[in-house]
């Protein structure tokens, strides 16, 4: 089969499936793989962790912008960071793809290789799900994970005077999506496989619940939105460092002068400080609200030897119980924030990540 001349239409799904099996990733915990009506999966901790997500076209990517290498890539790692942030290691997948059937077959073939490589490292194998048309992709991952002998990290465990720490990048793929949108690509290819291919550090999730972190989660939807989702599960409020970002801040300052510059200057009389200033306002907002960087957020006792890759960027604190009028990421219940920065209640901005969003 000449996967890029023919189309989806123009195969069956005897023939499809002939495609894209060879090309899936497997694993040692695999014991019946695709085949079979049910995959059969070894759990030698003797409880599983289990977690499923949704990528869907238009909404969460653009044809125009990504592979089928891409989706296939983005969707496995999403959902492979949400096992390690339980401090579990990733075993199997389960995949569902709604494809259209003027999409070639090459693209579909290429979705497979993108799972693949995403797995590849983790050890995590694709051991079944199912294949429908429909008139957009849709692909819906379902991930299960092993922990290995110990509790699970919930959101639920801080505790005042924990330390908060951060593996992973902040803000990028909130700027390689804000270069795609503009049209500046080719300005920072870095920046814009971080939005295309997230690379979460899956490892660092074992790691940590290896060093007694007492609290953890994913970071899909942007640091304060998940934050105050840690903090309201504890009970806890969360006092943040932009300055321990300050690397991420950097590395983000030209991605963001020129996406301010696109928009159009603040002076007429061309760039100066306001213009500066938005520049250095928008990369704040892209680290601190921007989502599916899929690092890791953890909190630790205090004085713990944080494990790589994780740095410290806050302290747990206790909540507080009347701020009035206080704004930023607040408990919805309140006008408590549960989330400052540099002991401020954040300014108005953007909250996140939203897949609802227009």
């Amino acid at each position: 089969m000449n996967e890029g001349r023919v189309l989806v239409r123009e195969t069956s799904e005897e023939e499809l499936l002939a495609a894209i099996f060879p090309l899936l990733p497997t694993g040692a915990a695999t014991l019946v793989g695709p085949g079979d009506d049910s995959a059969v999966v070894s759990a030698p901790d003797g409880r599983f962790v289990v977690s499923t997500d949704v990528l869907v076209e238009r909404r969460h990517f653009r044809p125009e912008w990504s592979t089928g290498y891409d989706v296939g890539w983005r969707a496995a790692m999403q959902n492979l960071a949400d096992i390690a942030a339980m401090g579990a290691r990733p075993t199997s997948l389960v995949v569902s793809l709604v494809i259209p059937g003027h999409l070639p077959v090459e693209w579909v073939t290429g979705l497979a290789r993108g799972l693949a490589a995403a797995c590849a490292p983790s050890g995590a194998a694709v051991v079944g799900g199912d294949l429908s048309s429909g008139d957009d992709v849709v692909v819906a991952v379902t991930v299960h994970g092993d922990l290995g002998g110990r509790e699970p990290v919930l959101r639920s465990g801080a505790q005042v005077s924990d330390v908060v720490a951060h593996a992973g990048r902040r803000g990028w793929s909130a700027a390689g999506l804000a270069l795609l949108d503009h049209d500046l690509g080719p300005l920072d290819q870095e920046l814009v496989d971080a939005y295309l291919r997230p690379e979460p550090p899956l490892a660092a999730g074992p790691a940590a619940a290896g060093s007694g972190a007492t609290a953890m989660l994913d970071l899909s939807d942007g640091l304060l939105r998940d934050a105050g989702r840690l903090a309201r599960a504890s009970g806890v409020a969360v006092d943040l460092d932009l300055g321990a970002f300050r690397g991420d801040l950097d590395r983000l300052a030209v991605a963001a002068s020129a996406v301010r510059a696109a928009d159009g200057p603040l002076s007429a009389t061309g760039p100066g400080p306001a213009d500066l200033g938005a520049q250095a306002a928008l990369a704040r907002d892209w680290v601190l609200t921007g989502g599916e960087d899929h690092g890791l957020l953890a909190t630790f006792p205090a004085g713990t030897s944080l494990p790589e890759p994780f740095r410290a960027v806050g302290r747990v604190v206790a909540r507080p119980t009347s701020v009035p009028g206080a704004g930023g990421a607040a408990d919805p219940a309140s006008t408590v924030p549960v989330v400052t920065v540099d002991g401020e209640a954040p300014r108005a901005h953007g909250v996140g990540w939203d897949h609802f969003r227009g």
